[in-house]
């Protein structure tokens, strides 16, 4: 022990009303940065310390100098006392009881780590690394390592980081308010990484409210826990340079993208039925998506969620992989394996409500601080949820540092933001008088708008390598246009539409087919008022709607053709791709989140050649840039045959400028038809590149042979063509 420092004497420089070390004690005094700590009282310094089951208290440096011995104040815990010292600074307390001894390094003689400008860009809504500021970062602050902690809550009376490290006790890390900002802050000295902690809170009647976990928290607990975890920052060696400069430098919407839709807990399960790790859904989900020739896996929310059969779209930790799945490290690793085979990762984001858990945002510091408070603007009917108030700047502010997060952090390639038509809508889903309009008596959520303009500007200005995807299901207009040009601002848009139509069509019997054919050709009509990508979602193999092969109508065998020669329709249509897991390889049953896939399918014919038809129109996609130079552009289309509703036959002509072009022919009936006509753009043979009725895929083996003669007659340059039944085929010139 080190010589103690003569203590002068100082009279009533320590001495405290009863009332403020009651209210210390109980957890309600106001500001106890101005009682507890090292303070000047004239030329010598007192310091007083709140340290339950202490009966003696030394005071001593950072180094272990002792500068004094405290007076016991209350039996409670509260002691103070001069200390001989010659500046303010950080101290360390030797507390004992009996024979127990432990040491205290003091909260309350550490300053403020936020600074002004931090108060100034957060309440600006300008500060674009709040992710940096917020939450629990582990920092060496005034001498000494520990936990600083951050949380906006503007109208609590009274907000303390209770944990681990504390026994829960809101007593004893009581936080320091910051009033230009509405933040709580306080520097919790020595508490380590891996601790569990929540923020207690007193509202403005002074009633404590039900623990709140961090909005910030980088990592929580396993449900049904739901503590928020002190994260240590993310530390990954990323190998993907060459993967995010070419998404950086390429205009997308010339690329091919073909996305995997993936629900990251029940693609694969292991053999007792547990959800994998990271790093195992690494070593098998990546490998099966390179083989497959999908360019991006885009998951389903991952963001923490306390419910399982939510599928993640009702979020309480917006910061937070799931910790189903392990800590933060192992999907870090699993972004850097797929972008190392050139494998995007897209995240499913959900900023158009949150669910009313009560340690989540809802009434967070006993006002409706992230949500409305009038229901009906702050209340989603569909969900039973709250939704966002993006009027307010600390909202936006909160979910555009978000997107910002992931995209910087774990270098995600994409958000596909859900739920968009119900945030642009002030009456989704509502009935007359349930809704408020807006400054001008419309219907259009014009704060909503402006948030996700902001979103898609900061998104694209800071990470241009990211592409933002809308599920947006209504007509509103230049969802994917540039904000300058009075759009959202999205990179591409959900062609929700298709979706519907060609579903509908498919699953009616051959027969009346031709009586819908508009319904096909419709979708031509606005196929590139936006940028497309055409899903066969989640949404579509849930809630008793089946799976897609059995949708499909007829006998096994022509469910299966029907499904063959309608993805590769789709596959031939402008527009990117996204297909939901299972329905690749033809998952009979339903999706459900709480079972692996019917992977045991795949050693039968039927679905093993759906699967190789997938893999073969991806790689053909990607390998033929007719197909997806112009998939956004009116360009890279000519109808071939449209009107054909009589025999369900449509074909097309994929083209880019220097590229061969490719013909997509496809028939819809179940019969087979040879020397059907069609027009081709040059005279010559053309090889037939793809045909869904291979024997390989589980066809009948009927076509053409491998190859079509086109013949000019007079300048009308014609084909003679076998079509299979049931069957999409793609043709290109060999020369």
């Amino acid at each position: 022990m080190k010589t103690p420092k003569t203590v002068p004497e100082v009279k009533l420089s320590w001495e405290i009303s009863a009332d403020e070390i009651a209210a210390i004690l109980a957890g309600s005094h106001s500001n106890p940065f101005a009682v507890l700590g090292v303070h000047q009282a004239g030329d010598a310094f007192v310091a007083r310390c709140f340290i339950p089951g202490a009966e003696e208290v030394t005071a001593m440096t950072l180094d272990g100098s002792v500068i004094g011995e405290l007076k016991q104040l209350h039996a409670d815990g509260f002691f103070a006392g001069p200390v001989s010292l010659t500046k303010l600074q950080p101290v360390r307390y030797r507390a004992r009881r009996g024979d127990a001894e432990w040491a205290v390094t003091d909260p309350y003689s550490f300053g403020p780590v936020l600074g002004p400008m931090d108060d100034y860009f957060a309440r600006q809504g300008s500060h674009l690394r709040l992710f940096d500021k917020m939450g629990a970062h582990l920092i060496k602050h005034d001498g000494a390592q520990g936990i600083h902690f951050a949380v906006w809550a503007p109208n609590a009376q009274r907000v303390s980081v209770v944990g681990d490290f504390n026994n829960w006790d809101g007593r004893r890390h009581v936080m320091r308010f910051r009033s230009d900002s509405g933040i709580w802050e306080i520097f919790a000295p020595d508490v380590p990484i891996g601790v569990a902690y929540k923020f207690e809170i007193r509202g403005q009647d002074g009633v404590l409210l039900p623990l709140k976990a961090d909005p910030f928290a980088r990592r929580s607990e396993l449900r049904p826990k739901t503590a928020s975890i002190a994260a240590a920052d993310l530390e990954q060696e990323w190998e993907d340079e060459a993967h995010l400069k070419h998404w950086r430098e390429t205009d997308k919407r010339r690329q091919p993208i073909s996305i995997y839709e993936v629900h990251a807990a029940s693609w694969r399960r292991r053999d007792d039925g547990t959800m994998l790790s990271w790093d195992e859904l690494a070593s098998s989900l990546i490998p099966y998506c390179a083989d497959m020739g999908f360019t991006h896996i885009e998951f389903l929310p991952i963001t923490e969620y306390p419910y399982d059969p939510s599928w993640g779209y009702q979020t309480t930790g917006l910061y937070a992989p799931t910790a189903r799945f392990g800590e933060p490290e192992g999907f870090a690793r699993f972004v850097n394996g797929c972008h190392k085979v050139g494998i995007g990762v897209i995240l499913d984001w959900v900023p158009a409500h949150f669910p009313t858990d009560e340690h989540g945002l809802g009434w967070f510091d006993g006002t409706a601080l992230y949500e409305h408070e009038d229901p009906r603007k702050g209340f989603h009917p569909d969900w039973s949820t709250a939704i966002y108030n993006f009027g307010r700047t600390e909202v936006v502010s909160y979910l555009v540092n978000n997107a910002l997060y992931w995209a910087e952090k774990f270098h995600l390639d994409g958000l596909r933001v859900d739920a968009v038509a119900s945030m642009l809508y002030l009456d989704y889903s509502r009935k007359h008088g349930e809704w408020i309009p807006n400054e001008y008596g419309g219907n259009e959520n014009l704060e909503a708008v402006r948030f996700l303009q902001d979103l898609n500007t900061r998104i694209y200005g800071n990470h241009s390598n990211v592409m933002t995807i809308a599920e947006e299901s209504t007509s509103w207009p230049k969802v994917s246009q540039p904000v300058h040009e009075g759009g959202l601002g999205f990179g591409f848009k959900w062609n929700m539409g298709f979706m519907h139509d060609t579903l509908s069509y498919m699953s009616r019997d051959p027969i009346y087919r031709g009586h819908h054919h508009n319904e096909l050709t419709f979708g031509l009509l606005y196929a590139y008022s936006e940028n497309f990508v055409l899903p066969l979602s989640h949404d579509e193999v849930v809630h008793g709607k089946g799976s897609l092969i059995a949708k499909m109508p007829g006998d096994d065998w022509q469910k299966f053709a029907n499904l063959r020669a309608y993805y590769a329709y789709m596959w031939g249509y402008p527009g990117k791709k996204l297909l939901f897991m299972g329905q690749e390889f033809a998952q009979w049953s339903e999706w459900s989140e709480a079972k692996s896939l019917d992977w045991n399918l795949l050693q039968y014919r039927m679905h093993e050649g759906m699967r190789r038809l997938v893999r073969d129109l991806n790689f053909t996609y990607r390998s033929k840039p007719a197909l997806h130079e112009r998939d956004c552009e009116g360009e890279g289309f000519e109808w071939l045959v449209a009107d054909d509703h009589q025999n369900s036959v449509f074909a097309w002509l994929r083209k880019a400028p220097g590229q061969k072009p490719v013909a997509v022919i496809t028939n819809f009936t179940p019969v087979y038809r040879e020397n059907y006509t069609i027009r081709l753009p040059s005279a010559g043979r053309w090889r037939e590149i793809l045909n869904t009725d291979a024997d390989i895929y589980g066809g009948s083996g009927k076509g053409n042979g491998g190859r079509v003669q086109a013949v000019d007659a007079g300048g009308n340059i014609t084909c003679s063509i076998t079509l299979p039944p049931l069957a999409t085929i793609m043709l290109e010139p060999e020369n």
